[in-house]
């Protein structure tokens, strides 16, 4: 790696102030669920994303700017416009969650008869309510609950194919959005919060979460209020003494409940779909819940959360289910020869995301169970794979007879899948491929829609689908891109192929699955050692460590200086790399201000100059939004030099590049087109959207500096790195493996942590996530070699 400093140019810009924020990411970051000692919370403050980019891997995000000195919650800064009436697409991807979810809860009411309080319950969760109510009665003590539990969990259902979740309909520009609360609900909750301290424009939210009977909700338990995205349990608090005075304390089984709600929900936002219960109860005792178990046993007597038991292996070994006897109360052999019981794992998960991990985890049994749609001959398979060059060969023979394939590999890698397509197209196969993100759909498509990348490629696999057959993952399952359905309700194709596959979370990841016709093929492709998901669930990595179908490695090395850095990165080692023609270069910074200032330099003047890459077409990454050289800054600092204006609408002006986020962790790059009475005009991926103006400023960033997490997906020509002092806690090898990687030509560090850059590349790998998968899946899918 080169480092010899860029030289400075004769730029005058001064140095932008670093501004009033503590160093990191954002502001007071406190403990939460995703690490008993202390990991920051998502940065909801300004932005209003409540699964904020990099919140799962290196503490990236911080907790939100909203705590007020009399400790409730802060204004939101949409106010009132969110009741407005909205259509978008990510709308469209929320109502096609929330079909995923109805469809989820039929099949469970299936499954089991109704029963009482508590009547979200089934399986393992059932017998703890059971447990719980022995101990409530005095038949048991507590600590028998979950001290010492059973080494048993249900068991996993046969790989049968399940109703199939209808496929959203889409909204048209002139369509009727989502009716918000009315308004005389929100003027009454918008009287109690006022009435509790609380700001008056959590109202429309508020009264769009808790419904009609929203104020007395909140009277009757005022800690609801912590449903709220933006409000802290120190908030809620505040709340709940100005509205109970004396009746309001600590032990209050109201606030156990939702500080163990809430926790939950952190947890979420760090990428875990459940917590272990020792955790969650040591960090309820942290929040100064005074019985912990008490809370959690609350919790799931409410039907708020789901309890599981998971048996554990010796480590190394696969995971697999309890050994249960004929009865399922653990037989002789359950432990081994000597009858000794195996240990078992107690977690604690939303309802939301663990029975998406069940609906996911039985998708994928039934595509790795079932023989996958004969589609051409094994002949015509062979002479498709022979046509193409090295570890492309091998993916085509393993997708013939496979349902389930994972591959890898890094940007290089990507040839491969195009390969596949082209090869799957030309024997007749309906094949399309899906991205998580627009960036990731446009970066593949450009690859899908040109010649083939391999000279040596020929016959049927070098022509195939064009860029059209590359979609986003949303546009997929909600119709607006794609193929469509069937008259079944699944989607209307052979086979599937995910790019970015790292990024799936696990409601995406169901949705797909169960979205799948039978006989159909899917794909998996990616690069593990990127960041994961915004969303929780590690699926792709779950997947690579359960080992339930084949995985093809791709043995195509990422060329050049670039290749050779990020390659090494991935490995855990950060050499020295030859850099001849400036495809790298370290430009050392004593401190935030100078980071910004050398940033503008280098983006303005020093890249198009040395290396001939435009403005517009360089990228800049840095750790997170806040601290004093995070987006914030670096964005107000980039738009003065680039494109100066009064910011008259919410401080946009046209020609501004922006990100848009129209669902929480979902991140649309464009540009600003105009603004009028309808809201801001943004030129998008595939077409114009408009902001409206209440909206405007909980979800449009500027977009010339970038998380890593937002990046995702995207390829640049050049790209900026600023890593100023402060960033130093957030830095992962799997970040910087993710912000390097994505330069195609030119790659500027920005840096100013010293060590600290070695040493996370060599040890901080990527922050574990909680997660059931492997376990839902060991029993019922074979293992492979």
């Amino acid at each position: 790696m080169s480092t010899e400093p860029e030289p400075a140019s004769k730029d005058t810009t001064d140095a932008v102030d670093p501004g009033p924020e503590t160093p990191g990411t954002a502001q007071a970051p406190a403990p939460d669920a995703g690490d008993a000692d202390g990991t920051a919370a998502p940065d909801t403050g300004d932005d209003g994303e409540t699964a904020a980019p990099d919140t799962g891997d290196a503490g990236e995000t911080a907790a939100p700017d909203s705590a007020s000195a009399d400790g409730t919650a802060a204004p939101d800064s949409a106010g009132a416009g969110e009741t407005a009436a909205q259509v978008s697409e990510g709308e469209a991807e929320l109502a096609a969650q929330r079909v995923e979810r109805e469809r989820i809860e039929r099949r469970k009411a299936e499954k089991q008869g109704p029963i009482d309080a508590g009547g979200k319950l089934s399986g393992t969760a059932a017998d703890l309510l059971a447990a719980v109510r022995a101990v409530e009665s005095g038949e048991k003590p507590a600590a028998a609950v979950f001290g010492a539990p059973e080494p048993a969990r249900r068991p996993a259902p046969e790989p049968v194919r399940r109703p199939r979740p209808e496929a959203a309909e889409p909204t048209g520009a002139a369509g009727a959005g989502p009716a918000g609360p009315a308004p005389r609900t929100v003027e009454s909750v918008r009287r109690v919060l006022a009435e509790g301290g609380a700001p008056e424009a959590l109202a429309p939210r508020t009264a769009a979460l808790l419904g009609e009977g929203a104020e007395d909700a909140l009277r009757a338990d005022p800690w609801q209020l912590l449903r709220v995205a933006t409000v802290r349990p120190e908030q809620a608090d505040g709340f709940a003494r100005a509205l109970l005075g004396a009746e309001c304390g600590p032990d209050d089984e109201r606030r156990g409940r939702a500080v163990t709600v809430w926790l939950l929900e952190q947890a979420a936002l760090a990428g875990h779909t459940a917590l272990e219960l020792p955790r969650l109860t040591a960090t309820l005792a942290q929040r100064g819940v005074p019985d912990p178990d008490a809370a959690v046993q609350s919790t799931l007597a409410e039907g708020e959360a789901l309890a599981f038991q998971d048996a554990l292996d010796e480590p190394g070994a696969r995971p697999g289910p309890a050994a249960d006897g004929p009865e399922g109360t653990g037989g002789e052999d359950a432990g081994g020869a000597e009858g000794e019981e195996r240990p078992v794992r107690v977690l604690i998960g939303l309802e939301r995301y663990a029975l998406a991990e069940e609906s996911l985890a039985d998708g994928l049994a039934r595509l790795v169970n079932s023989a996958p749609k004969q589609d051409g001959s094994a002949a015509d398979w062979e002479q498709a794979a022979a046509s193409a060059p090295g570890s492309a060969a091998d993916l085509i023979r393993a997708v013939a007879g496979h349902g389930l394939v994972l591959h890898t590999g890094g940007e290089a890698s990507l040839a491969e899948p195009v390969a596949l397509l082209r090869a799957a197209h030309a024997l007749g196969l309906r094949a399309w491929a899906a991205a998580p993100g627009p960036l990731g759909r446009d970066r593949f498509a450009a690859l899908l829609g040109g010649p083939p990348s391999d000279p040596d490629a020929s016959g049927p696999a070098a022509s195939g689908p064009d860029a059209s057959a590359a979609v986003t993952v949303t546009g997929l399952l909600t119709g607006t891109e794609g193929p469509g359905r069937d008259a079944d309700g699944a989607l209307d194709l052979d086979l599937l192929v995910v790019v970015d596959a790292p990024q799936l979370d696990v409601e995406a990841g169901a949705l797909l699955a169960e979205s799948l016709p039978d006989g159909a093929r899917l794909v998996l492709a990616g690069d593990p050692a990127v960041l994961w998901s915004v969303g929780p669930g590690r699926v792709f990595a779950d997947l690579l460590a359960a080992r339930v179908c084949p995985q093809i490695a791709s043995r195509r090395p990422d060329p050049g200086p670039l290749g050779e850095l990020v390659s090494g990165i991935g490995i855990g080692e950060l050499g020295q790399v030859e850099a001849p023609g400036k495809e790298i270069v370290i430009v050392p910074v004593r401190d935030a201000g100078e980071a910004v200032h050398r940033t503008v330099q280098l983006v303005a003047d020093s890249v198009p100059r040395a290396i001939g890459v435009p403005a517009e077409e360089t990228q800049v990454i840095t750790p997170g939004h806040g601290g004093a050289a995070g987006t914030r800054v670096l964005n107000a600092a980039l738009k003065e030099r680039l494109n100066p204006g009064p910011g008259r609408f919410g401080g946009f002006d046209p020609g501004d590049r922006v990100v848009h986020t129209p669902a929480p962790g979902r991140v649309l790059p464009g540009r600003v087109v105009k603004a009028d009475a309808e809201g801001l005009h943004l030129s998008c991926t595939g077409g114009t959207v408009i902001v409206p103006r209440d909206r405007v400023d909980g979800s449009v960033r500027h977009g010339w500096a970038l998380t890593a997490h937002q990046a995702l997906g995207g390829r640049w020509p050049a790209v900026v790195v600023v890593l100023p002092g402060d960033a130093v806690q957030a830095l992962s090898r799997p970040w910087i493996y993710t912000a390097f990687g994505r330069a195609a030509r030119h790659l500027s560090v920005v840096h100013g942590v010293d060590q600290a850059l070695p040493r996370a590349v060599a040890e901080i790998p990527a922050k574990p996530r909680t997660t059931r998968l492997p376990v839902l899946l060991a029993p019922q899918v074979p293992v492979t070699g």
